[in-house]
């Protein structure tokens, strides 16, 4: 595998998924019982948006995560097929809307994540805020991770999340640093670390995340500086997942990661550097078994 950053092979046939990444289709008392309280409240979740592979295993057994500040993202990262464009504004009863299924559902840990709003001037973090309130007033017992953008590396929309306490906050780094350029145009690797620096600095006692996909075209010893990199700004849980390509659109898959070497990553990030929680594996993505690592 080449150290060079990979060019774009949308015409190319895409390689053949191994059995390893063999998915549970949809379907089931559970997938449908979430389906219908999505569609009833007319939520988004990033099971769809994003085209998760674990939709039919988590919809099963009754979890989601669920994405607030609408479905239209500001960036246009060239692996999520999330839609990018211009937001319409967006809706001040969604925390209302979001808390009662959550209630419906009767779930011990919650994900909520969103699109990145940087046409707002507070980038959304108030309604981060909110969507907590009412996620402890409603569901009492419920633990809460927020899975957040970078808010443009600001201190004072991070503060405004932290002060409603979420049990773990989430900023995924996604790539490693010598492809950020061509798989997330408008981000930085710099000011991704910051925002778990400065979540640490401003709520010690919150637990942080972060996550990488790989198959992207980085190699093994750049993951493992990655994970380095996030244990020296105090993460304490990291997701190591396969890049799976959305559609012909997006980037190309550079090659499909054993089991083995995720295997190898887990054990590095808990025997070596320490993480309280490592869960990586073909299928992860960044609140699979998200709920493992908050007892």
């Amino acid at each position: 595998m080449s150290s060079a950053i990979p060019s774009d092979t949308s015409d190319s046939p895409r390689p053949r998924r191994p059995e390893w990444l063999k998915v549970t289709m949809a379907g089931g008392e559970g997938y449908t019982r979430v389906m219908d309280l999505v569609q009833g409240h007319r939520l988004h979740t990033v099971c769809q948006s994003a085209r998760c592979p674990n939709i039919g295993e988590c919809w099963g057994r009754g979890t989601a995560t669920f994405m607030i500040l609408g479905d239209t993202c500001t960036r246009h990262c060239r692996f999520c097929s999330v839609t990018s464009g211009r937001p319409a504004g967006y809706d001040l009863d969604e925390a209302e809307r979001v808390s009662d299924a959550i209630a419906r559902l009767k779930l011990k840990h919650v994900v909520v994540t969103s699109v990145t709003r940087d046409d707002l001037k507070d980038h959304g973090s108030e309604v981060y805020r909110r969507m907590i309130v009412r996620i402890r007033e409603k569901s009492p017992g419920t633990t809460v991770e927020l899975l957040i953008p970078d808010f443009r590396g600001h201190r004072e929309p991070l503060e405004r999340v932290l002060s409603a306490r979420p049990d773990v906050l989430g900023h995924n780094v996604e790539t490693v640093p010598r492809l950020y350029r061509r798989v997330r145009p408008g981000t930085q690797y710099p000011r991704s670390l910051g925002v778990l620096k400065m979540s640490k600095e401003i709520a010690p006692e919150i637990r942080t995340k972060t996550g990488i996909m790989v198959g992207l075209g980085e190699e093994p010893e750049e993951v493992r500086q990655v994970m380095r990199d996030a244990r020296e700004v105090g993460v304490d849980i990291f997701t190591v997942g396969q890049y799976l390509q959305p559609t012909r659109d997006h980037l190309p898959v550079d090659r499909f990661v054993p089991p083995d070497e995720f295997r190898m990553y887990k054990e590095h990030g808990v025997g070596e550097l320490g993480f309280r929680h490592v869960e990586s594996g073909p299928l992860v993505r960044s609140s699979y078994h998200a709920e493992e690592a908050v007892g």
